[in-house]
């Protein structure tokens, strides 16, 4: 290897290092969240539902965004998007590092840090797409989408040590340094040159905002207000659930906003989305299997922690090294595919990741039950971690090269859109699956209990109707011990209990190979051909 090639593969590493740490950063935030939320509740004085709120609302500001944002970043330069990004990012980060009560947190981390995210994640897409050839694409863009994954897998590690052994805020003051660093070797990165600087589609913003906002919403809150039917106790409109008006509200609004933006087009002004962006078979197939991956991926890491920290008791630390195996199989597979089968064809590695992560959930579904260990989700977490890597090597390269490179950054705010809309729809659809068959098979086993007397019974049905918490064996003992229950009833129910929470998880995880299952039938839609390869040049040609 020449000097000359010496130092143009160092100054790409550099740049993909760069990227990948903004990636890893963005995504590291929820996880470490989920896992200190009892602690920050406490620190903040606030009950856990204001914990759920933030997280909630950081998501939606994320979800909300992510198009306006890859449109700004087209009209002032993606390196320049990417930098503002980071310095928003950096000051919500040391806010919420700072933060003393709930309105503090909710500013800097569910709005500066969702802003700032909304900048960088479409500008990550198109910047990958400017500083590096087409066949190199590939490898780049799954070890974007790996760098995020991992930080998916490693945010209990990394947020159960801060939280016993330092703080929880020192993650957050952390993420200020290291943006700080991001930012730095920023400079190393190539900016895409802007053709034309167009105003920016204001009411577009809106209708989007707001529609996505409304049906973001609408599906986070499923959990306690019921998708169609409200839930006991909870609120309703007109009989159904709130959630449900919000999801058809917003359904209609995303729908004006594409009327809206076929007529600021027609009027020959810039919108938003041009709509014959979507006429690109290829983009729409690598956005329905973004947004199919995220929603198995959320589904199952949502599914996953909970058997660890909850059924078996772990600590924080313990179930993020039990994680490890889906985070070292994600990076192999890729880091490897790209580099070994460089022309391999996307349609085929991606029917592979599929298949792959539908047998690791199939995996789980038959390993996990009243006697299992930890070591049961070893080789399914390593099977998952296989297929999504898979995944990661090509539906980054196979959106962004359906289009002309000038609209890339469209392309990296749809991408976020679709993936954020997964992730939200996959945590609300497995939280939703458990909970339902966990409370109905809990009450149905109580009340068929012998050991458990009538008057026990009748009040069981009546209380845990709206529904059941996930508790574990010991937090339920506690529960009963509080309410006066004799030590026999107690071991019924704690047994009740240990076979309704394998029930409500095999039924989240039988929902979710579902959906595998029938993600593949839009595997079609992959392009048979390896973007920037020899085959594609000849074929353009």
């Amino acid at each position: 290897m020449s000097a000359r090639s010496a130092e143009v593969g160092a100054a790409a590493s550099l740049v993909l290092l760069t990227l990948g740490a903004g990636q890893f950063l963005m995504t590291l935030d929820s996880s470490v969240m989920n896992v200190s939320m009892a602690t920050v509740a406490d620190d903040l004085d606030t009950p856990i539902t204001g914990i759920q709120t933030a997280i909630t609302m950081y998501t939606l500001v994320m979800a909300t965004l992510m198009i306006t944002g890859g449109k700004i970043g087209s009209n002032i330069g993606r390196r320049r998007a990417f930098a503002i990004g980071c310095v928003i990012y950096a000051i919500g980060s040391f806010i919420t590092g700072l933060a003393q009560n709930l309105a503090t947190l909710l500013i800097g981390w569910s709005l500066l840090e969702g802003i700032g995210a909304a900048l960088i994640m479409p500008a990550i897409v198109s910047l990958v797409a400017g500083n590096f050839e087409a066949k190199d694409r590939p490898r780049a863009y799954g070890l974007i989408a790996a760098a995020g994954a991992i930080a998916v897998a490693l945010g209990p590690l990394i947020g159960g040590a801060a939280t016993t052994y330092f703080s929880w805020r020192w993650v957050f003051f952390s993420e200020s340094v290291i943006v700080a660093i991001i930012l730095l070797l920023s400079r190393r990165i190539a900016e895409a040159p802007v053709e034309s600087k167009k105003p920016l589609d204001f009411v577009g913003t809106l209708l989007s905002v707001m529609g996505l906002g409304l049906a973001v919403f609408g599906v986070l809150r499923t959990s306690e207000w019921g998708w169609i039917n409200p839930k006991t106790g909870g609120p309703a409109l007109f009989g159904l659930s709130p959630s449900f008006w919000l999801i058809i509200g917003g359904s209609i609004i995303v729908w004006l906003f594409f009327l809206w933006e076929q007529r600021v087009l027609a009027n020959g002004k810039e919108p938003l989305v041009r709509a014959d962006i979507f006429a690109f078979r290829q983009l729409n197939g690598g956005l329905i299997m973004f947004f199919f991956q995220f929603l198995l991926q959320s589904g199952v890491f949502f599914v996953i922690p909970l058997f660890l920290s909850v059924v078996l008791e772990l600590s924080a630390i313990d179930t993020g090294i039990r994680l490890m195996p889906l985070s070292i199989a994600l990076l192999l597979a890729a880091v490897a595919i790209p580099k070994v089968w460089p022309e391999v064809s996307p349609r085929r590695v991606v029917r592979a990741g599929v298949i792959l992560m539908l047998l690791g959930i199939l995996a789980l579904l038959s390993g996990i039950d009243l006697y299992s260990t930890a070591a049961v989700v070893a080789v399914p977490l390593a099977l998952l971690g296989l297929g999504m890597g898979a995944l990661a090597s090509q539906l980054g390269s196979v959106t962004v090269s359906a289009v002309p490179d000038e609209r890339s950054g469209e392309v990296g705010g749809l991408q976020n859109t679709a993936t954020n809309l997964g992730a939200s729809l996959g945590t609300a659809l497995a939280g939703s699956v458990l909970i339902a068959v966990l409370t109905g098979s809990l009450i149905a086993g109580i009340q068929a209990n012998d050991q458990v007397p009538a008057s026990v019974q009748d009040q069981a049905g009546v209380e845990l109707a709206t529904g059941v918490p996930f508790l574990s064996d010991t937090d339920l003992r506690s529960a009963m011990s509080d309410a006066g229950a004799s030590t026999a009833v107690t071991n019924a129910v704690v047994m009740e209990n240990q076979a309704a929470r394998i029930q409500g998880m095999d039924a989240a995880l039988g929902v979710l190979a579902l959906i595998a299952v029938a993600s593949l039938l839009f595997t079609s839609r992959m392009p048979e051909v390896q973007p920037g390869s020899l085959e594609a040049t000849q074929v353009a040609a």
